[in-house]
């Protein structure tokens, strides 16, 4: 496939995962804090079109579950009692885009049925769909703004030591080395770790944005730095500097969008990197707090030895986890390709 095509169809894939998931309100039938406590684990439901006498409904629908008599966590499907789905009903209040107060959901049961978990739900009878969704908002927005915080520093940081050299260049690239040679993940544990935990999840939301952005800087910081260095040689910077350009206009003007390639295919390649720093953090109960959702709070179930060996569903957020990272990194290769061609 050609490369830029290759790139728009990886941008327009990703686009409408993010505007899933940045509309997650709507496309979740519940709030994510929710709970049934009488549908403890209760496994994803099957949507139909056909029911168990052979015949065709044009509206989907799934079968009520029950507990099985003298069990607490094992279902069976009602076949007498389907639930049809309703689309585009209303329902518990969000903030679509965080920002414009909404009741509408794109599905829900309807009437006074059970609640409809098409992925199941958690010990506390919690939709994982819903949370799924609201805590990509979490582990996604983390991610990218954790990105964008460290290729700024990165890039300021990589201008400076390439454009002026000498003494500068030196002091900036052995703080560099240093930021490289730490292993950063651990260093985030003990950072957070020491820091109080009694926080709420906007503190903790921004306090692992700030970690992760602030020891990410280095290894942007040292590429930047290397087109800058060849960027700066060019004859037509040595031209405009004997016109007598300052070296902000340079920098402005000639030399840092250079550096555009790098960037982008940088924060391709960082963004998954601090989105599973933060489902990390979270994991290990170190990042955002119950009862926020994030896909690592999500997954910190399955520390549990009969949530890893019982319950399967618990393993599906991190399908989302996955498809996303390969997404990212696909975008990284096709953007570099990109690069290259406009090279030849």
């Amino acid at each position: 496939m050609n490369p830029r095509r290759k790139l728009v169809l990886l941008l327009t894939l990703l686009g409408v995962a993010h505007l899933v998931i940045a509309c997650g309100g709507f496309f979740a039938p519940y709030d994510p804090t929710a709970q049934d406590r009488d549908r403890p684990y209760a496994p994803p439901m099957r949507v139909h079109l056909v029911n168990s006498a052979g015949h065709f409904h044009l509206r989907p629908f799934v079968y009520a579950q029950q507990l099985r008599e003298g069990t607490f966590d094992e279902y069976v499907s009602d076949t007498s009692q389907p639930i049809p789905l309703k689309f585009f009903v209303s329902g518990a209040r969000y903030k679509l885009f965080g920002l414009i107060p909404i009741r509408i959901h794109f599905f829900d049961a309807e009437g006074d049925a059970p609640p409809v978990f098409l992925l199941g739900s958690d010990a506390y009878g919690r939709d994982l769909l819903s949370r799924t969704l609201y805590g990509g908002q979490i582990s996604l927005l983390a991610g990218l703004l954790a990105t964008a915080l460290a290729l700024s520093v990165g890039l300021l940081i990589g201008s400076l030591a390439g454009f002026f050299g000498g003494w500068t260049d030196d002091l900036l690239m052995r703080a560099a080395e240093l930021f490289l040679a730490l292993p950063w993940l651990y260093l985030l544990f003990a950072i957070r770790a020491f820091l109080p935990l009694a926080v709420s999840p906007l503190q903790a939301f921004f306090l692992v944005v700030i970690l992760i952005g602030t020891v990410g800087w280095a290894r942007p910081a040292r590429l930047i730095r290397g087109v800058v260095l060849s960027a700066k040689e060019r004859d037509y910077v040595r031209a405009a500097r004997g016109f007598g350009a300052s070296n902000i206009y340079l920098l402005r003007r000639h030399i840092l969008p250079q550096t555009w390639n790098v960037v982008l295919t940088q924060a391709a390649i960082l963004v998954p990197q601090y989105v599973l720093a933060e489902v990390t953090l979270s994991f290990l109960g170190l990042g955002v707090p119950e009862p926020a959702p994030s896909w690592g709070n999500i997954l910190s179930s399955l520390q549990q030895y009969s949530v890893l060996s019982s319950y399967w569903w618990m393993f599906l957020p991190s399908v989302a986890i996955v498809c996303f990272f390969l997404g990212y990194l696909a975008l990284a290769s096709a953007l570099q390709d990109v690069a290259d061609k406009s090279k030849i």
